[in-house]
């Protein structure tokens, strides 16, 4: 039970394909909507316990759909994004675990941007934090924290630095890193291919991980 009090999915209004893997990274979640990520609940199958935003995107006949879900409105001209304040409506009823869906890609790359940054903020107080569009899969890796990828062999992974990396360890893929320095701005580890588990570890420093589950072009 400890699980599902503390694991929330925040749904986004980014692109969302529902996949195996997407279904199981929330199966035992609660579920907060941010404005028109309102649209992925259906796909999944899930009633949100709430739904935040100015609502500047959404139409009315999806707050038709969607009348029994307590809904927080906010003023289009705020300070935060509505996935910061959904983010902050799931901390607040306890989430340590925060799986974001639409995350990736859409229509707006500053938000997509916005997410993974601030993902990587989440990530340094402590929460276990993951992205996902379905496609495309993100996970932060920060200084002292040691990751594993659950991909099929032959999928692409990039590490992209948001600093200058030291003690970069990769293993497990086509082109393995060992204590590397990743100077801030380099594609150096952009299109890696997983050969099995793959174990990410560093040092000093704050990245990105974005994996392609499903694509191996590279392989």
């Amino acid at each position: 039970m400890a699980m599902i009090a503390s694991t929330f999915t925040i749904l986004l209004g980014g692109n969302l394909t529902v996949t195996d893997r997407v279904k199981a990274a929330v199966a035992s979640s609660r579920f907060i909507a941010a404005d028109s990520g309102m649209r992925h609940a259906p796909a999944l199958g899930v009633m949100p316990e709430l739904w935040v935003g100015d609502f500047d995107s959404t139409d009315d006949d999806m707050i038709h759909r969607f009348p029994q879900v307590e809904r927080k409105t906010y003023p289009p001209a705020k300070s935060e994004t509505d996935g910061e304040i959904a983010t902050a409506e799931a901390v607040e009823r306890g989430a340590r675990k925060l799986v974001f869906l639409g995350a990736l890609g859409g229509e707006r790359s500053d938000h997509a941007l916005q997410h993974l940054l601030h993902a990587v903020s989440l990530a340094e107080q402590g929460f276990e934090i993951s992205l996902s569009s379905g496609e495309e899969e993100a996970l932060p890796l920060i200084a002292g924290e040691r990751r594993t990828l659950d991909l099929p062999a032959g999928a692409l992974f990039s590490v992209i630095g948001f600093s200058r990396l030291e003690g970069l360890d990769i293993r497990g893929a086509r082109y393995p890193l060992q204590d590397f320095t990743l100077p801030f701005g380099s594609s150096r580890t952009v299109s890696n291919v997983a050969e099995g588990r793959v174990e990410l570890h560093l040092r000093s420093g704050k990245a990105m991980i974005l994996a392609r589950p499903f694509d191996f072009t590279g392989a």
